[in-house]
């Protein structure tokens, strides 16, 4: 069977399908990360130490099931049976998780969450790597990752603002958020699988693992996308992990933390089609360099606003947000860049490994900017709820000049990057050259660089 041919360009209807996926599962992270624990041991009565000791096993867990993900969606690299596969699992838990109708116990909590982010991971990544299979052109691909980011802002944004504005907390408002995620997920995943097309390629031989290792890590576009890449992921989650301590103890305005968010996000989602543009114009490593030094600039009055900054920590929001488009939109796009030249290097299709060890380096460098922050502050004798301490200048350090310091450090290791459009085009064989067809696929040489020495599936398209 030959491999199914792909538009260039998605049309604006097929493109919204593909997000709107996307839409329920960022509302589906504002709840689990932020109000379930709390619920959970406050109104459902479990305790914060046992919640935080469930939690901690079940997240663990999850960090373990993704490269097994990878590798199971590349073994059978068809996307919509996965989809179909794990959302079952992910519905029943979410429901369970959001609604509990019976008692509440430690070993309930552990089990459905394990089966959410068993469900949720087996879910992510084959969903991630459709969206590089469904467009194959340079700029096509950021157009996917747009459209896709773009519904994760708009998700978080809606989970985020609606239980307040409807006047909802505690039970009730993890019950709506449970109700309103099922009721967007299941059409729109439906959807997406009777509407949009999928790969069905004759995958060449698997690579002996010694040899499938070695030429993933001679991939020097991935070494520094993925290095870049977990960088800025802990500038990020530095910012995000103390903005509630932040805007309380140091600003001084805990209440101004849902207008704060609301405005970030809304930001975010109006500069996503701003970034777009910057890529097709400077190519997306340098329009992401580009966002990468104007976060910086954003981010330079943060350590020194103090009580009472309301504005100041407004227009900052602003800022930052606006810049977040980059991050969310460009790094995903550059990641099917990179997931193409392994495969015209000899990898095969090895998009779930690639998008799996993505996933692996995002929940590293948030684990590890909680275990940098948490520390710190400790050390430095921060004590929540002390608003204008003189401790708080460790968290405006932490919050506004560490993240700084790793943004910096992504953008020099980006400003070798060399897959650009031109260099990627170089990788392809010739409009019409079919040196190799699906029906088979020749050994590849040990690695040593990216050259076009073989041409995978794609190259028939």
């Amino acid at each position: 069977m030959q491999p199914v041919a792909f538009q260039d360009r998605l049309a604006g209807l097929e493109l919204a399908i593909y997000a709107a996926p996307a839409f329920s599962l960022a509302a589906l992270s504002v709840p689990l990360y932020l109000y379930l624990p709390t619920i959970y041991a406050d109104d459902f009565g479990l305790g914060l130490a046992e919640v935080g000791a469930v939690l901690l096993v079940a997240r663990l867990a999850d960090a373990l099931t993704d490269p097994v993900a990878g590798l199971l969606a590349d073994r059978w690299p068809r996307r919509k049976p996965w989809l179909l596969l794990s959302l079952g699992p992910m519905a029943m838990a979410i429901w369970a998780l959001f609604a509990p109708s019976g008692p509440v116990s430690a070993a309930s909590l552990l089990g459905w969450s394990l089966l959410l982010y068993l469900g949720w991971t087996g879910f992510s990544v084959p969903y991630l790597a459709w969206g590089a299979d469904l467009n194959q052109a340079y700029h096509g691909r950021t157009r996917v990752a747009g459209a896709r980011e773009a519904a994760v802002l708009a998700g978080t944004l809606v989970a985020a603002a609606t239980p307040a504005l409807l006047g909802l907390s505690g039970p009730a408002a993890l019950r709506f958020l449970g109700i309103v995620i099922l009721v967007g997920l299941i059409p729109t995943v439906l959807l997406a699988c009777a509407r949009l097309p999928e790969p069905r390629p004759v995958a060449p031989p698997p690579l002996a693992p010694k040899q499938a290792w070695a030429l993933l890590r001679n991939n020097a576009p991935f070494r520094r996308l993925l290095g870049a890449y977990g960088l800025n992921g802990i500038a990020n989650g530095l910012p995000a992990t103390l903005f509630l301590s932040f805007i309380s103890d140091r600003i001084g305005a805990p209440t101004l933390a849902g207008p704060a968010l609301a405005l970030y996000f809304c930001a975010g989602l109006a500069g996503v089609p701003g970034w777009s543009w910057l890529s097709r114009r400077l190519g997306k490593h340098r329009a992401w360099r580009f966002g990468l030094l104007g976060a910086c600039c954003a981010f330079l009055p943060a350590p020194f606003l103090g009580a009472g900054d309301t504005a100041g920590f407004l227009l900052l929001c602003l800022a930052t947000g606006l810049m977040v488009g980059a991050d969310l939109v460009l790094p995903p796009a550059m990641q099917a860049d990179v997931i193409e030249a392994d495969s015209h290097a000899g990898g095969g299709a090895r998009a779930g490994l690639y998008f799996a060890l993505w996933g692996m380096a995002t929940k590293a460098s948030l684990a590890l900017a909680v275990g940098l922050a948490f520390p710190l502050l400790d050390w430095a004798g921060y004590v929540p709820g002390t608003p204008n301490a003189p401790e708080t200048w460790t968290l405006a350090l932490l919050y506004g000049a560490a993240p700084l310091l790793f943004k910096l450090a992504a953008w020099g290791l980006m400003r070798g990057y060399a897959l650009d459009e031109a260099a990627l085009a170089a990788l392809r064989p010739p409009p019409g050259d079919l040196t190799c067809p699906a029906a088979g696929f020749s050994p590849p040489p040990p690695p040593s660089s990216l050259a076009p020495s073989l041409c995978s599936q794609d190259a028939a398209r």
